[in-house]
């Protein structure tokens, strides 16, 4: 188990500084997250057996736990709007605006990822 959360752990750091050094706007987490799925994609493509049965294997159980207590990390988001209660009054259209484009931008996304990870054959016009 140790062994991981130690890689999930290291994949996020080595997403923090490659987001601290090129100052990117995406969150180091999510550049650690990409960088762990491209390292799980081309480890799988050389065919690495012993990768497979006990990193990844490893990796999957770790993460199923770690999401199984997911909702425990929104207690601190919403302790934080409660604070600035205020400034998102002041703002209350733009808030709005961005959660509105923010939720139809990610679920036009999803779709097409979907549709196009559920059928990689399929032509398109």
């Amino acid at each position: 188990m140790l062994k991981s959360i130690f890689i999930i752990f290291s994949y996020q750091l080595i997403g923090e500084v490659i987001q601290k050094i090129f100052e990117l706007y995406i969150p180091g987490p999510v550049i650690g997250l990409i960088l762990l799925l491209l390292t799980l994609r081309f480890v799988k493509n050389l065919g690495n057996d012993f990768f497979q049965q006990h990193i990844e294997g490893d990796l999957i159980r770790n993460s199923e736990y770690i999401l199984s207590h997911l909702p425990l990390l929104f207690v601190p988001i919403g302790v934080g709007v409660v604070m600035h209660i205020t400034d998102l009054e002041e703002n209350l259209l733009e808030v709005l605006a961005i959660i509105f484009l923010g939720t139809i931008l990610t679920i036009t996304v999803t779709a097409l990822m979907m549709d196009k990870l559920q059928n990689p054959k399929k032509k398109r016009v």
